[in-house]
């Protein structure tokens, strides 16, 4: 097989959970241990720093590993979902992994893997975790997929955990409460191992704490150790002054975005904690890391300008959460007339994300190229009842073309509502 047939025989044979959801979602990891055992526990062979959380683990993670890239470190970044390629889930210091070795990886391990029948994300973890091992990276930064007690990446013993903050996404699969969630996002916590958390939630900040104390584990509320000042925005630049015990110093950050403020107080203390471990970090590479981080990592989809005269912005905010902090950017963003490319998934809270939305937008409805994708004539329907105005585009594609049909120079077209709606555009 080339890799155009490969990529078909695992999309095709593997339940995949981005497209067809909680039925591809395994509820223990006995298939990951499985794959483990069979590839010679590569989860073993390679320094890692897990990293989970309801909204901001992806920058997390690419922040992370632009800054280890620029200290002289060999990275290696697993994430999900992809936005264009599938290759962007695993790369090392920003580069795809090969085609080749995708190939031939399916081709060995093909046999083995179709009787312990893994899931899709089961398999690309394999992957992963097994190319960082044969490639000897330093060190991998690993983002959990979904939740993190049973998430398939929770088979590493970190150098240290990151959970950024807890929200309301997967409510079918992690629970219906801040408090199961947490939980299951907590279940990364190991023995012995430090973890930060980037935002202090109140109300369940004890579930981490629990937790932490159960399995010895160091624990740093962010909020306490790292103070974030924003000092001013200019060309999607954000300047901010960073105020800490160790760290006293003014960064630039080239992610826009409101909510990256928040994410970088979880980072900042987490390269802390790595110093403090011994990982050789200077100030240099903490400023040339954050001030590079699309450059270095090839991170996409956060408040990613796609176009100007009219400004066209995307953003893979797909949750009550991270359509306020969304919503957040907009409100900062000079336009006379909003239009909004909107899509979501069938599994998500439609009418909580709906009714946060603007009434004075014009919206274009459509469905992202996913079987999950909720039909564009049903989210026009719901939107409708709640007073939105706009029209049934049906797919992703005819919805951005028929709004920069509309727009004047001075407008603004926002396209989001679903990570996979921005994969389309873009």
């Amino acid at each position: 097989m080339n890799y155009t047939q490969t990529l078909e025989y695992l999309y095709s044979r593997l339940p995949m959970f981005h497209r067809i959801g909680s039925a591809a979602y395994k509820a223990n990891l006995d298939n990951t241990w499985a794959l483990m055992k069979h590839l010679n526990h590569p989860e073993t062979k390679f320094k890692s720093i897990h990293v989970a959380g309801t909204n901001g683990k992806g920058s997390s993670s690419h922040m992370l590993a632009s800054v280890l890239q620029e200290a002289g470190y060999k990275v290696g970044l697993y994430t999900s979902p992809h936005l264009k390629d599938f290759r962007e889930r695993i790369k090392i210091n920003g580069a795809l992994i090969p085609e080749e070795y995708i190939v031939r990886f399916v081709e060995e391990h093909k046999t083995v893997f179709e009787k312990i029948e893994p899931s899709f994300f089961e398999w690309t973890v394999a992957l992963a975790f097994n190319y960082f091992t044969d490639e000897k990276v330093d060190i991998a930064i690993i983002e959990v997929g979904l939740g993190g007690r049973l998430d398939s990446t929770n088979v590493i013993l970190p150098e240290v955990s990151l959970i950024t903050n807890i929200g309301w996404d997967h409510m079918n699969l992690l629970g219906d409460t801040l408090d199961k969630i947490a939980f299951e996002k907590a279940g990364i916590i190991k023995a012995g191992v430090p973890v930060i958390i980037s935002e202090k939630q109140e109300n369940i900040s004890y579930v981490f704490s629990n937790k932490a104390n159960e399995t010895n584990a160091s624990l740093f509320f962010a909020d306490d150790y790292v103070t974030v000042t924003l000092k001013n925005r200019s060309n999607f630049i954000q300047k901010i002054d960073i105020t800490s015990h160790q760290l006293n110093t003014e960064l630039e950050i080239d992610l826009p975005g409101t909510y990256q403020l928040n994410n970088i107080k979880g980072v900042i203390k987490t390269i802390l904690i790595l110093q403090e471990k011994g990982w050789e970090i200077d100030l240099p590479a903490i400023k040339n890391g954050i001030r590079n981080v699309k450059k270095l990592t090839g991170l996409m989809g956060r408040w990613q300008v796609l176009g100007e005269n009219p400004l066209i912005i995307c953003d893979t905010g797909h949750n009550k959460e991270g359509i306020l902090q969304v919503l957040e950017n907009i409100k900062l963003t000079p336009y006379r007339q909003l239009h909004f490319v909107l899509g979501m998934v069938n599994d998500k809270d439609i009418g909580g994300v709906l009714n946060l939305l603007p009434k004075n937008a014009y919206y274009y409805f459509c469905k992202p190229n996913i079987p999950r994708g909720l039909e564009s004539d049903e989210l026009m329907k719901q939107a409708i009842s709640i007073g939105l105005n706009g029209e049934d585009c049906k797919d992703v594609e005819s919805a951005v073309k028929t709004a920069k049909s509309n727009a004047s120079k001075d407008d603004l077209i926002f396209i989001g509502g679903s990570t996979f709606v921005v994969a389309n555009a873009l």
